[in-house]
């Protein structure tokens, strides 16, 4: 029996994945980890609005960030919130989800010290 408070709990989850980008977040996370500076190249958006979304995925405990000078690192915490991503994208007759683009061809953009040729992220 599913009780209020698990049900509570999954509510919750959808909550923090309601957002449009926020699910452009998470699938740009898919394969790799990145820095905000590396999400700014590869979705277009300011620093501001894009650590703002990633504060509330964090929060919820969707993601896992570590530390590597002034620059933090984001990744997926659990990669079955891409499998819930699809098949809620082919519930509703959304079947061209793909991996995000290789964030290797947005970087050379990037002003990360961190993105130097041999510091570019491998797609798989």
């Amino acid at each position: 029996m599913l009780t209020a408070n698990k049900s509570n709990e999954i509510s919750q989850l959808f909550k923090a994945m309601g957002d449009p980008f926020r699910i452009r977040l998470l699938a740009a996370l898919a394969d790799h980890e990145a820095c905000v500076c590396h999400l700014e190249c590869l979705l277009g958006k300011r620093q501001a609005y894009i650590s703002q979304h990633l504060m509330s995925l964090r929060e919820a405990g969707l993601l896992i960030a570590r530390r590597e000078g002034k620059y933090i690192f984001y990744k997926l915490k659990d990669h079955g919130l891409l499998t819930l991503i699809r098949r809620a994208a082919g519930i509703i007759g959304v079947t061209d989800i793909e991996k995000a683009e290789s964030i290797n061809t947005h970087l050379s953009k990037c002003e990360c010290p961190n993105c130097g040729p041999s510091k570019l992220v491998a797609i798989k």
